[in-house]
């Protein structure tokens, strides 16, 4: 009789683990007094938190430009892909946090009326960790994203080297104050006017404010202190519009000898090449956390 009831738990007991399934929340909100407004988050818990008592590490996951918090539930597949990641004890449990980046490119912008990277270091943040149970040491805290959210995952991470163990860049807007110089005014405005306010004719697009935030300049100039503070990852695909930033981001990271992963894979700037992406770039966050 013991026989066969060790043989059921044997069978069974994997399956009863797992019947525990992971949750998605898409249409969360923030009160915000710096932003002064409701702001919406979506968010990943693993399967096991509403039953264990265990703190988890964290991962920031930003969307990209036009989209909002459901980009990565939706068409990113992110429940899926971590879950098999997890099972296959490639990636550690983990609760992953998608806010509403809208359009701000995840930083404060020029004016101070609208400034969401104030937002986001220090209320957002503090408000995920006070809510669920997060490990809240730097090593257990990452940060990645795509396109306009990889650059706001570089901004950040390179902003507050303090908070954030990991940075992922998936197809980051890194862009050289060549391309930018380049843009017609049509274009710059429309992707950054809300941020930079709105230009004038005569006056320089890389100023001071564009500098700040800037990922080039901000890399150029970074301390020697600073250089081993945050693991980078940088994916970019090589038919992806943004290559040249990224290749050039690369490289001077490489002159500079800030410690970084790069990769270029066959692909361009969508979100097959972003699915794809994700699992080999949370495996590297997991590495981290278990440092």
């Amino acid at each position: 009789m013991k026989s066969k009831i060790a043989l059921l738990l044997f069978l069974f007991l994997p399956a009863l683990c797992w019947s525990q399934e992971s949750k998605v929340f898409d249409n969360l909100t923030i009160k915000s007094s710096i932003l002064k407004v409701d702001k919406k988050f979506a968010i990943y818990l693993p399967a096991g938190y509403e039953t264990s008592q265990r703190n988890y590490p964290v991962v920031y996951l930003l969307h990209g430009y036009g989209d909002n918090q459901t980009g990565w539930v939706q068409f990113g597949e992110v429940q899926s892909i971590v879950d098999k990641g997890i099972r296959e004890g490639k990636i550690t449990p983990m609760i992953i946090v998608m806010p509403d980046g809208e359009k701000t490119w995840y930083m404060n912008d020029a004016l101070g009326k609208y400034p969401f990277e104030d937002f986001f270091i220090k209320e957002f943040i503090p408000y995920i960790e006070k809510t669920y149970r997060c490990k809240t040491e730097k090593e257990f805290r990452a940060i990645a994203g795509l396109s306009m959210g990889g650059f706001g995952s570089l901004l950040n991470a390179l902003h507050h080297p303090d908070l954030f163990s990991t940075s992922v860049a998936l197809s980051a807007a890194v862009f050289l104050d060549e391309d930018i110089n380049k843009m017609s005014q049509t274009d710059f405005f429309n992707y950054f006017g809300k941020i930079v306010g709105p230009p004038k004719d005569g006056e320089p697009r890389i100023n001071d404010f564009w500098n700040k935030n800037s990922i080039l300049y901000l890399v150029k100039n970074m301390p020697e202190t600073q250089k081993h503070a945050v693991r980078f990852w940088i994916d970019c695909g090589d038919d992806d519009f943004l290559y040249r930033g990224n290749s050039a981001l690369h490289g001077l990271m490489r002159e500079l000898n800030v410690p970084h992963e790069f990769r270029i894979r066959d692909g361009q700037h969508t979100w097959e090449y972003w699915r794809t992406g994700l699992p080999d770039a949370l495996n590297y966050i997991t590495q981290g956390f278990h440092r």
